[in-house]
């Protein structure tokens, strides 16, 4: 029972805490629809199922303990964020701007898109390794494992889907669509800081 509520708690610290996850659902809730930023948040879930099966497997120690890896990991990462960043700031922006102009996307993309954002994303591995390898006993049953991992990709899910449905609020955005072109700018420029942080960061261990 204390494990299981260190793992929750511990979750849910990672999991509200502001990140690129968090940019690209509110962005896609905002600018797009709520599916897509259902989607999206759903693609966040199946990109942690990456970061538990290899750490489960045990090639999390490896990552752990393998620096040029773990670099490999966030360069791949930061590159990603930073190209989707760039995307965004080169949207027109401005009065000229419709709502037609805004590129679709279909529901494939959007989960692609909250997939690889996760699945690249270096603090992820680091929650994830961390977690089932100081919090979680190493006796601890498997199948107990799994239902851990299962508990944390749901919380990703569900707290992600709880941004997209405030985000889509029809209020909220008919107040923010107004100023659609500043809203890419601004989640633009923050996917490609965090980007760039990522890239020149030094591993922690």
């Amino acid at each position: 029972m204390v494990e299981m509520i260190a793992v929750l708690t511990i979750t849910l610290l990672a999991v509200i805490s502001p990140g690129p996850d968090f940019a690209m659902v509110t962005r896609n809730s905002l600018l797009l629809s709520r599916r897509a930023g259902l989607m999206t948040a759903l693609g966040i879930g199946l990109g942690v199922l990456v970061h538990l099966s290899y750490t489960l497997l045990g090639v999390g120690l490896l990552i752990r303990e393998s620096p040029w890896l773990f670099d490999a990991i966030k360069l791949m990462g930061a590159f990603y964020l930073i190209y989707l960043g760039v995307k965004m700031l080169m949207t027109r922006s401005g009065e000229a701007q419709s709502q037609a102009s805004i590129a679709p996307l279909s529901d494939f993309a959007a989960l692609r898109t909250g997939f690889l954002t996760n699945a690249l994303n270096p603090k992820t591995t680091v929650f994830v390794v961390s977690l089932f390898m100081q919090v979680v006993r190493p006796d601890t049953p498997l199948p107990v494992q799994l239902g851990y991992g299962l508990i944390i990709v749901l919380m990703h899910v569900g707290w992600f889907s709880l941004v997209s449905l405030c985000f889509s609020a029809g209020r909220v955005r008919d107040r923010l669509f107004a100023v659609r072109g500043w809203i890419d700018r601004v989640f633009g420029g923050l996917l490609v800081g965090f980007g760039f942080l990522l890239a020149i960061a030094r591993v922690g261990r």
